[in-house]
């Protein structure tokens, strides 16, 4: 089997309004790739930047997949919240990038976007805080409920990736 060696970080966030920024995050894969090594989603720590506005995470990303098939590749999907000063979590943005096809060093940006919502919604999120949330998740990387949606912009997430790939040319795939 064709295997696909991830490496690499979540470097930050930038572009959001919100401070006090985390990153949940997640692989999503078809049905012919399996998870040899590492964990399939993860969680950054709260990281508030004191100047400028990046929010360093610096997480580290280690995935090891065998695949019959080029169909599914990996993707990355992410969600950021930001959490006030009495712990309370908000989402500030969901966001999804697809893992690059060829070997060698990348680097990625994401950029992410939030459900608005109704006006009172958006007025509750305002003053009260929360506001409304995907049901599923998968509506962050399927294009087909996502563009039914009312959004708004949010910041963008950075990555640094390597990727290893190794046994593809058995399967008659140039690399």
């Amino acid at each position: 089997m064709a295997e696909v060696h991830v490496i690499g970080q979540i470097v930050g966030a930038t572009g959001f309004s919100e401070s006090s920024l985390f990153c949940k995050w997640g692989v999503h894969t078809g049905a012919a790739w399996k998870l040899l090594s590492g964990v399939r989603e993860g969680q950054t720590q709260v990281d508030t930047p004191q100047i400028g506005d990046m929010a360093y995470w610096s997480h580290p990303i280690d995935l090891h997949f065998a695949t019959k098939g080029l169909q599914g590749w990996p993707r990355l999907h992410f969600q950021v919240w930001s959490q006030d000063s009495f712990g309370r979590c908000q989402l500030a943005g969901y966001g999804f990038c697809h893992v690059p096809s060829s070997p060698g060093t990348h680097q990625l940006d994401c950029p992410t976007w939030r459900p608005l919502g109704s006006w009172r919604e958006q007025l509750a999120r305002a003053f009260v805080g929360g506001g409304p949330q995907l049901l599923h998740g998968d509506a962050i990387y399927s294009g087909a409920d996502r563009y039914r949606l009312h959004t708004a912009a949010g910041g963008t997430v950075h990555l640094d990736l390597g990727l290893l790939l190794r046994h593809f040319d058995r399967y008659g795939v140039e690399c």
